[in-house]
């Protein structure tokens, strides 16, 4: 027959319960002792009696493992720095992650998506944002185009510069180039005119005698002819 439990419960009368608090404080001790030496283990204990006496046990020193479960205790009780970094980095990723959808939703709601949602209010807000935004996107691309056509002017301006630049030099090149060939040009043409001019009067020169002497030809053979005496004839 199996023994039965019994139920434990506060002993009422005073002097059998002093007994057995002799009795089983005892036998704690007892198996503490044998615990600590079959295991090799620390062990301390300490035991009130009702009446307030101390009762204690240790395998080593008393203050050792007490000291030991003091700075054990504050170990547990402050959390490691590892434990805090891991807990900082979840709530990062967390926050970062509540960031990342919103803004997802907010760019899905610019594109005109997933608006069966959202109020009357929150769409003329949105209309707001977009207003905003498209008045920024054209003024800052009217002020692209603006720095382009102020750098092309800029360019053609530097360009005709150095146009007008090269022109002038070589304008002022060739003025010294005439004002050093012009003299000697000068002569020639003079030289070019006196041979024309004589050229020319001993064309007309030869031209009249050609002219005199066909006629004194014709003269004297007309005289010849007709039996007159020409006047050179002596």
């Amino acid at each position: 027959m199996a023994r039965e439990k019994l139920k434990l419960r506060r002993i009422d009368n005073t002097a059998a319960r002093q007994v057995t608090f002799s009795k089983r404080r005892k036998g704690l001790f007892k198996k503490a002792e044998e615990l600590s030496i079959l295991c090799d283990a620390e062990v301390a204990l300490i035991v009130f009696s009702s009446t307030g006496k101390l009762f204690q046990f240790s395998s080593s020193s008393m203050k050792e493992t007490l000291r030991k479960y003091s700075g054990h205790s504050k170990d547990h009780d402050q959390p490691s720095a590892t434990s805090i970094d891991l807990n900082v980095e979840q709530t990062n990723c967390e926050e970062l992650s509540k960031k990342v959808a919103a803004a997802s939703l907010q760019l899905k709601h610019m594109k005109g998506e997933e608006l069966d949602k959202m109020s009357v209010a929150e769409l003329q807000q949105l209309e707001n944002k977009l207003e905003e935004g498209l008045s920024r996107v054209l003024n800052r691309k009217g002020q692209i185009m603006i720095d382009q056509i102020n750098g092309l002017r800029q360019k053609l301006f530097l360009k005709f510069l150095t146009q007008g630049m090269t022109l002038e030099e070589e304008n002022r090149r060739l003025k010294q180039q005439i004002s050093i060939t012009g003299q000697p040009a000068s002569n020639d043409t003079e030289n070019t005119q006196t041979e024309e001019g004589q050229s020319s009067e001993s064309v007309m020169t030869a031209l009249h005698s050609g002219s005199s002497q066909d006629y004194n030809e014709d003269s004297s053979d007309t005289s010849l002819r007709l039996g007159l005496s020409c006047p050179g004839w002596k």
